[in-house]
C-alpha cells in the first residue's frame, strides 16, 4: 500500500501497481478521469503512435543491426486490467465476389452517437478501410451474455434491399479488437492432428430454404458470440489480448413488452434462466417491416500464446505444404537451367575472344565471322532513344522501391498486423526513388548524344506514373458510381498529386541535373557513320518469336508466388512470407539477365546489331504471360459476375503488368548493356 503525499496534491491510498500510483495524487478541485475516459485516451495516443512510426520506418532501419531482438510488426504491446473496458471497432465489409468495399454503417447496425472515425493512414484509404467506433464494450476478463446492442423497430424496404444484397453477393462483416481483426475458428486436421485456422470477419447473413425444396430467403446474422483470448501475466496479473474470436448466430429475438431499452429482458436469451443462443433457435428473416434485435455474448479464454505471436493463427495459409514445395521446386529448376546458360555462356564466349584475339592478317579478319563483325555499329543509337531512357529510368525507380520495399517487410516493419503499411510504404519510397529516374534517364540520354534533357526528364517524371494515374481515375469513377467506401475521397486525391508533383517530379529533375551534368560515357568501340546491312534472319531469330520466347523462363520463375499473390490481393487473405518473396526476386534477377544475355548474344552472332530495343521487350514480354494467367485466375478461381468488379480486376492487373514490364525490362537491358560493353571491350579492334 503506497500513500501519496505532497504539495498540492490530495493524498489517496492505492494499490502498489504501477496504474494506482499514477492515479493516486489528484490535484485538488480536479474530478478523478472515469475509467472510460482513460481508455478513450489511451486509444487516441495509440492512434497518433501508429502514425508517427509509419513515418520514422526508414530511420528505424538504420538502428536495427545495433538492436537487440524485438517484435518489430504491429504497435507496443497493451496490457489490461481486471474490468478495464475495451473498445471494439468497426471496419469495412467486404466480400471476394465484387471486391467493392463498404462502409460498416452503410447497413442500418446500431450506430454511437456519435460516429468517431479512427486515423487512418494513406495505405488503409487506398485500400478501402473506415474504421469507426462501436457499441459494443467488453470489460476484461468478464464473461457476459446477452448483450442488447440495439433495437430496430421494422426494417424499411431500402434497409431490407440493402441487407438482402450483401448477404447475396457474400459480404463479411470486419472488426478490431486491440489492433486484431475479428476471425471464425476453422478446424482442419494434418496428419491426424487438429489445427486451428482463422477465417477473417463473419458473413453478414446466409440464404437457406425454411422447408425441403421450398424458396430460399435471407437470414441476418443479429448475434455475436466473441471469444477473447488474453495471456496473463502471473506476477502482475496484467494481462493481453493474443485472440479475437467470433460465431456469429441468427435468432428471432423474443423479449417480455413493452420493451425496456435500459434493461431489456429476452426470452430467447436470459442468462438467469439459463437460456442461451443456440443454432436450433429460430433464425432472424430479413423482410420489410421485421423487427430485429441485435445482441452479442463474451467469453474470455486463458490462452498460452505469446503476444509476440499472436499473429501465427492468422498467417496460417490453408495450403502450406504445396506453397512450400512449389516454391523450392521452383527455384531449383531456374537455378539449374541458370547455371547451364552460364556455364554455355563462358565457355562459348571465352574461345570467342580468344580466336579474335589471335587474329592477326588482313586476310583472317576479313573471314572472321560472328559478333565481332558489328562492332562498328553495336553502339548506334537505337530509334526513340529517348522514350527508351525514360522506361529504363522509370524500372530502376521501381527496383530501388521493390527492393527497399523488401528489406523492410523482410524485417518485419511492414506485416500484415501494420494496416496499409505495405502501400503506404511502396508509395513513398516510390516518390523518393524519383531521384534514380532522373540520374540514369538523364545519363542514358546523354550517352545517345540526347540534348534536349529536360523535355526527356518530364517525360521520365510523367509518363509510367500518368499512365497509372489515367487507369486510376477511370476504377476511382466506376467505384465512386457503386457508392463504395473503396472510393479515393477527394482529400487523399489531393495528397496523391502533391506526392507526384510536389516531392517525385522535383526530385526526378535533381537526378537529371547531376546525371546529365556527368561526363557521358564513352563506347569501348567506335561507330561507323554508315550503318552496316543486316544479313536475312533466320525464322527463330524474329523479333516477336524472340522476343516472346524471352519471356517465358522469368515468369516460370514467380509464376507460383504469383498465385499466393493474386489470392492475398483477390480472396482477402494475409499474405506474409516475404522471405521466400524476396528470394524469388532474386531468382527474377537473375532469370531476367541470362536469358537477355543468351538471346542478346545469338541475336549478334547473327550479325543484327538493333539489340537496345529487343533486350529491354526480352525479359518485359514476361508482362504478357502475368496478364494472360491473370485472365486465367480470374475465370477459375474467382467468382465475380458484376461488369463493375471485373473492369476493377483488369485494370488493376493492367497496372500490375505495367509495372512488371517496365521492371523487367529494365533488369534485361541493363545486363544485356553491361554484356555488350564488357565484350566488346576485351576484343582488339584496329
Amino acid at each position: 500500500v503506497v500513500l501519496c503525499t505532497g504539495a498540492g496534491t490530495v493524498p489517496r491510498r492505492s494499490t502498489g501497481t504501477a496504474r494506482g500510483c499514477r492515479d493516486c495524487c489528484l490535484l485538488p478541485g480536479r474530478a478523478r478521469e472515469t475509467k472510460t475516459e482513460r481508455l478513450w485516451r489511451r486509444e487516441g495516443k495509440m492512434m497518433m503512435m501508429r502514425d508517427v512510426r509509419i513515418g520514422a520506418v526508414v530511420c528505424l532501419a538504420v538502428l536495427v543491426s545495433s538492436a537487440s531482438a524485438f517484435y518489430l510488426p504491429g504497435v507496443a504491446p497493451q496490457d489490461y486490467q481486471r474490468d478495464d473496458i475495451v473498445f471494439v471497432k468497426v471496419n469495412k465489409l467486404d466480400s471476394t465476389k465484387t471486391q467493392l468495399p463498404f462502409e460498416y454503417y452503410s447497413l442500418p447496425y446500431c450506430r454511437p452517437n456519435p460516429i468517431v472515425s479512427s486515423a487512418e493512414n494513406l495505405g488503409e484509404v487506398l485500400r478501402g478501410d473506415r474504421i469507426d467506433n462501436s457499441l459494443y464494450q467488453l470489460e476484461m476478463r468478464l464473461d457476459e451474455q446477452c448483450k442488447v446492442v440495439c433495437k430496430v423497430d421494422a426494417l424499411t424496404t431500402s434497409q431490407t434491399r440493402d441487407f438482402k444484397a450483401k448477404i447475396e453477393d457474400e459480404y463479411r462483416v470486419n472488426m478490431i479488437l486491440d489492433n486484431l481483426p475479428v476471425a471464425m475458428v476453422k478446424m482442419r486436421e494434418e496428419d491426424g492432428v487438429p489445427i486451428k485456422t482463422y477465417e477473417r470477419g463473419f458473413p453478414v447473413g446466409f440464404k437457406a430454404a425454411i422447408e425441403e425444396g421450398g424458396t430460399e430467403k435471407f437470414f441476418l446474422h443479429n448475434h455475436v458470440r466473441f471469444a477473447i483470448l488474453y495471456h496473463k501475466d502471473i506476477e502482475t496479473d496484467l494481462a493481453r489480448i493474443v485472440g479475437f474470436e467470433c460465431e456469429p448466430f441468427s435468432v428471432k429475438h423474443e423479449y417480455e413488452a413493452p420493451w425496456d431499452p435500459v434493461k431489456p429482458s429476452l426470452d430467447t436469451c436470459n442468462p438467469g434462466r439459463m437460456q442461451y443462443v443456440t443454432h436450433g433457435l429460430a433464425p432472424q428473416i430479413v423482410e420489410d417491416g421485421e423487427e430485429i434485435v441485435f445482441s452479442y455474448d463474451v467469453v474470455f479464454k486463458m490462452s498460452d500464446i505469446k503476444w509476440a505471436s499472436r499473429w501465427d493463427t492468422y498467417l496460417m495459409m490453408m495450403d502450406d505444404q504445396i506453397h512450400w514445395f512449389s516454391i523450392i521446386n521452383s527455384m531449383m529448376i531456374v537455378l539449374f537451367l541458370s547455371g547451364m546458360l552460364a556455364l554455355i555462356m563462358l565457355r562459348t564466349l571465352h574461345r570467342d575472344i580468344s580466336r579474335y584475339n589471335q587474329l592477326e592478317t588482313a586476310e583472317e579478319a576479313q573471314e572472321e565471322s560472328g559478333w565481332k563483325l558489328v562492332h562498328g555499329d553495336v553502339f548506334r543509337p537505337p530509334g526513340a532513344f529517348g522514350m527508351l531512357s525514360v522506361f529504363v529510368g522509370t524500372g530502376f525507380q521501381l527496383i530501388g522501391m521493390t527492393c527497399v520495399t523488401m528489406v523492410f517487410a523482410v524485417l518485419g516493419f511492414l506485416s500484415p498486423a501494420n494496416r496499409g503499411g505495405l502501400m503506404t510504404a511502396m508509395l513513398l519510397l516510390y516518390v523518393i526513388m524519383g531521384t534514380v529516374n532522373g540520374y540514369v534517364s538523364a545519363r542514358l540520354y546523354k550517352m545517345f548524344k540526347g540534348v534536349d534533357w529536360k523535355i526527356n526528364t518530364l517525360k521520365a517524371a510523367f509518363i509510367f506514373p500518368g499512365v497509372v494515374f489515367v487507369v486510376f481515375c477511370i476504377l476511382n469513377s466506376f467505384i465512386w458510381g457503386q457508392k463504395s467506401s473503396g472510393a479515393v475521397p477527394f482529400g487523399t486525391f489531393f495528397v496523391l498529386i502533391f506526392l507526384w508533383f510536389g516531392i517525385s517530379v522535383p526530385l526526378v529533375f535533381m537526378g537529371a541535373y547531376f546525371g546529365f551534368k556527368k561526363e557521358a560515357l564513352e563506347d569501348p568501340v567506335r561507330t561507323n557513320k554508315i550503318p552496316r546491312q543486316i544479313p536475312e534472319q533466320p525464322w527463330y531469330m524474329h523479333e516477336i518469336f524472340a522476343i516472346l520466347i524471352g519471356g517465358i523462363l522469368p515468369f516460370g520463375a514467380v509464376f507460383i508466388e504469383l498465385f499466393f499473390i493474386l489470392t492475398s490481393m483477390w480472396l482477402h487473405q494475409f499474405y506474409y512470407i516475404f522471405g521466400f518473396l524476396a528470394l524469388v526476386f532474386a531468382i527474377l534477377i537473375v532469370t531476367c539477365a541470362e536469358i537477355t544475355i543468351v538471346l542478346c548474344y545469338f541475336q549478334l552472332c547473327s550479325e543484327d546489331y538493333h539489340w537496345w530495343w529487343r533486350a529491354y521487350l526480352t525479359s518485359g514480354s514476361s508482362a504478357l504471360y502475368l496478364f494472360a494467367y491473370g485472365t486465367f485466375y480470374f475465370f477459375t478461381k474467382l467468382d465475380i459476375s458484376k461488369p463493375v468488379s471485373g473492369i476493377l480486376y483488369f485494370g488493376y492487373m493492367f497496372v500490375l503488368s505495367y509495372g512488371f514490364f517496365v521492371l523487367t525490362g529494365t533488369i534485361g537491358f541493363y545486363a544485356c548493356f553491361y554484356f555488350v560493353r564488357t565484350i566488346y571491350g576485351s576484343v582488339k579492334i584496329d
